[in-house]
């Protein structure tokens, strides 16, 4: 897919792996719908972002315009729709990157807290994804959703968000056969990212997952995708070896999750 004019969606826009996708795009000739819930760090982010966008070789600057959305509610998503409609007249692609997690045991039965989850990460991108193949197009376009690698090898004090990046897997994986061409869906598996996404989930303290990697990279991962209409992005080397490696000896995946559940034990003594 050549990004050069296309109309993008980016939910998640503010922070982590989406600030690093928002940053490389306005270097590029695109319009971007920057879409987040934080409406101080969203306009920072739309900021920093449009001084980037200097015309190159005399194109374009990218256009970004900041949009406020709870990705958490339908009734949200598809006024996101209308207004990216309204305003480019089309949608070419959309990156649905918004996501949270928890890190915690559920010790405690909660239904909400179980609901909130799942609204953001698995049914507001699989909702999105039906809404973009409902749409009449007149050009190439994509949807790109971030899952993670725990949809593969869940870690202790994370089984709440694991399951929901696990659903979206599972929802592409059959959801493909139905579409008229399936590079039209590309789902990226990052590890966890060098941001405050795993502070927000636990607070001070919450250990980093390993192997981790920054959101620059996953960023460039995600952008190198997108052109080359893959299907799949892994963009950790590392997490691609241990899962080649737990093929031939199942051992590997036991022995991660043993070790993070070593520090989730040591997070709670704090």
């Amino acid at each position: 897919m050549n990004l050069n004019g296309t109309r993008i969606v980016l939910t998640g826009a503010a922070s982590g792996i989406g600030l690093a996708l928002l940053r490389r795009l306005a270097e590029r000739r695109v319009q971007v719908l920057a879409v987040d819930l934080n409406a101080s760090a969203l306009q920072a982010a739309c900021s920093a972002a449009g001084s980037l966008a200097a015309p190159p070789n005399g194109q374009s600057a990218a256009q970004i315009t900041p949009y406020l959305a709870d990705m958490g509610q339908p009734e949200a998503i598809d006024q996101l729709f209308e207004a990216a409609l309204s305003q480019f007249g089309g949608i070419d692609l959309f990156i649905a990157n918004a996501g949270f997690a928890y890190f915690e045991e559920l010790s405690q039965p909660d239904w909400a807290h179980l609901e909130r989850i799942y609204r953001v990460n698995t049914l507001a991108p699989l909702y999105i994804l039906e809404k973009m193949q409902a749409l009449p197009h007149d050009r190439p376009h994509k949807v790109v959703i971030t899952a993670s690698a725990m949809a593969h090898l869940a870690v202790p004090g994370y089984a709440a968000y694991a399951s929901t990046k696990a659903a979206v897997h599972r929802f592409a994986d059959a959801y493909r056969w139905q579409m008229q061409d399936p590079r039209q869906l590309l789902l990226v598996y990052p590890i966890a990212t060098r941001t405050g996404f795993f502070r927000a989930a636990g607070g001070e303290g919450t250990p980093l997952p390993w192997p981790s990697q920054s959101a620059p990279a996953v960023a460039a991962a995600i952008l190198h995708g997108i052109q080359h209409d893959h299907r799949v992005v892994y963009p950790s080397r590392t997490f691609q070896l241990v899962m080649l490696l737990n093929h031939f000896l199942p051992l590997m995946h036991p022995l991660i999750q043993a070790i993070e559940q070593y520090r989730l034990w040591r997070w709670k003594r704090r």
